[in-house]
């Protein structure tokens, strides 16, 4: 049973774009040793969504669930933990979207239901 560590549900918006967070650790998923590691998919992830949104509409965190700080990422690492979860976990709103291998269309489709269009070419 969870304790009173609860996702942020709402759309999690800053200044400078909507947040995705990339939660793994340096020590790779034994299950995932021949796909990137969580950090190096926080950086493609970074890369594809500029390309994709423009820069500054979102914003790509890492967090190494093994040094989580805050209640957010408590309540992640614990999921991670206890669910035995895949990493890299991508969050984004407090909702799941890619686990071990993530896919950049599912993260699309998530970006753009909270509003996100892609940029014109």
């Amino acid at each position: 049973m969870m304790d009173s560590l609860q996702p942020f549900s709402s759309e999690r918006r800053r200044s400078d774009g909507v947040e995705v967070t990339v939660y793994g650790t340096e020590e790779l998923c034994a299950s995932c040793v021949h796909l990137p590691s969580a950090k190096e998919t926080a950086e493609w992830l970074e890369a594809a969504l500029a390309r994709k949104y423009g820069d500054g509409a979102c914003v790509v965190r890492y967090c190494d669930f093994q040094k989580a700080e805050t209640k957010q990422d408590q309540y992640w690492a614990k999921r991670i933990i206890e669910e035995d979860l895949w990493y890299p976990l991508v969050v984004i709103s407090g909702e799941i979207v890619g686990e071990g291998s993530p896919k950049l269309k599912d993260l699309y489709n998530k970006l753009e239901e909270l509003g996100l269009r892609a940029k014109e070419t």
